[in-house]
């Protein structure tokens, strides 16, 4: 019994090769400027649209154009980090 205690007590204790904080801060730091930059160019569309003669509709398209080419980006990012069968998942 005293050997199997102190084998325990001998083992080190796991630590991250990278502070999480860090990571949680990127994360963070990324995702508030993508936000800034969906909201930005949510902002600019109605000055888009007047110097180009374009409806509201048809402005409205290039803001969705831009969304799904960010979410394409993203998810070809994703599964170059994480592999494309686990960034399926989400």
């Amino acid at each position: 019994m005293s050997t199997a205690g102190s084998l325990a007590a001998e083992q080190p204790t796991w630590q991250p090769r990278v502070n999480p904080w860090i990571i949680a801060v990127a994360v963070s730091l990324a995702a508030f400027m993508e936000a800034l930059d969906t909201s930005i160019a949510n902002v600019a569309l109605p000055h888009i649209a007047g110097s180009m003669g374009a409806s509201n509709d048809e402005s409205t398209w290039v803001l969705t154009s831009y969304l799904v080419s960010n979410a394409v980006v993203l998810r070809s990012a994703a599964s170059s980090l994480v592999g494309s069968v686990a960034s399926v998942s989400f």
